[in-house]
């Protein structure tokens, strides 16, 4: 089976009436667990952004609560998670903004709960490729929001 392009399911969408592509919505919804937290994103979340920030900050920060931190190994494993988890919610939103704001939480969070991070190799380089990303994503933003964020990411330099 070929997959249409995003042009093509464009235009037959244009086609269709709301209740068709209500049932195509609550059908797809169905499906993947994504998908449905991407909806709730977009129909209840997205006129809050802030909100939806603290939310995720709320979040990212309970997980890094539950980090086993005997083993160095396993904090990795699950700082990875976190990891994926705020990555989740930044594509949600697509938003730059938002992507600095809770990169720089994680960063933040990182440092100041996993003591002696800075001895895993491993966990050393993901946290410096997350400040590679604030950096890039800090670099496509207003002026002003760049000297904000920049002040910030000077905070957490190693």
């Amino acid at each position: 089976m070929r997959t249409a392009s995003v042009n093509e399911i464009k235009q037959e969408l244009i086609a269709l009436s709301p209740a068709q592509l209500r049932e195509l919505c609550l059908r797809l919804v169905k499906f993947k667990k994504e998908n449905k937290e991407l909806l709730t994103y977009l129909i209840f979340e997205a006129h809050d952004q802030q909100g939806y920030i603290d939310g995720v900050k709320l979040e990212i920060q309970a997980q890094f609560e539950t980090i086993n931190q005997s083993n160095l190994y396993f904090a990795k494993k699950t700082i990875r998670k976190i990891l994926r988890i705020t990555n989740k919610y930044i594509r949600y939103t697509g938003s730059k903004q938002v992507e600095v704001e809770l990169l720089l939480y994680f960063c933040l969070t990182l440092k100041a709960s996993v003591k002696g991070f800075h001895k895993s190799q491993t966990i050393t380089n993901l946290y410096n490729n997350q400040l590679k990303k604030i950096k890039t994503a800090i670099q496509s933003m207003h002026e002003d929001l760049q000297f904000e964020y920049y002040r910030e990411l000077d905070k957490l330099a190693l």
